[in-house]
């Protein structure tokens, strides 16, 4: 009887890449910043995400891993306002001293900045990747992480997305079918998903 479960390219490549290790690993936190807690785009489930993207910087700081913090920096008076309290970090997962801040223009957070050199430094092959949206940043640096030579976890439970209208005109898809969506896609070639208690040191 023919499986007809549904695989990822990278189950029918024979792969089965295990969460990144902390002490093996950078980590990557994407645009956690109060425009997604208390500014124009408030996610669903941010809250939840935020407590886990600060469980998952106490093991890495822990574990002495490199941490990375990506800022979206958009123009003044729109989104990500760099002059308004909406650029700021939100305060569960703010930097701490010696960890680096890159501030990037687009949703790929390798374009335009100096994510790669910076990691380059660290020697660190792979990425573990939290923070926000799921369908977008996230999505999108994932993405571009494996074409720079990376290997790839992103977290689930530590990131978030909103719910979006539906391009052929049906009715919105919900936040949680977008994220299952954007995990689902990375999953099939780009990146291992984990929860945060899946991440060891």
């Amino acid at each position: 009887m023919t499986d007809k479960t549904a695989k990822t390219l990278l189950q029918m490549a024979g792969a089965n890449p295990a969460p990144g290790k902390l002490t093996e690993a950078a980590v990557v936190i994407i645009d956690a910043q109060n425009e997604y807690v208390t500014g124009k785009l408030p996610l669903e489930g941010v809250d939840a995400a935020l407590a886990q993207v600060a469980a998952l910087l106490a093991a890495a700081r822990a574990a002495k891993a490199p941490i990375i913090h990506i800022a979206q920096r958009g123009r003044p008076g729109g989104l990500f306002d760099p002059e308004g309290p909406s650029f700021k970090f939100a305060a569960p997962a703010a930097p701490q001293a010696g960890e680096t801040v890159i501030e990037k223009p687009l949703p790929n957070s390798f374009a335009k900045t100096t994510l790669h050199e910076a990691l380059q430094a660290t020697g660190r092959k792979h990425l573990v990747v939290a923070g926000f949206m799921t369908h977008m940043c996230v999505s999108a640096t994932a993405r571009s992480a494996v074409d720079h030579g990376y290997g790839v976890t992103v977290v689930s439970d530590a990131v978030a997305t909103r719910s979006l209208p539906d391009p052929l005109g049906g009715a919105d898809l919900t936040a949680a079918q977008v994220h299952r969506t954007a995990l689902a896609e990375l999953a099939d070639r780009f990146a291992t998903i984990a929860r945060v208690a899946d991440i060891k040191a």
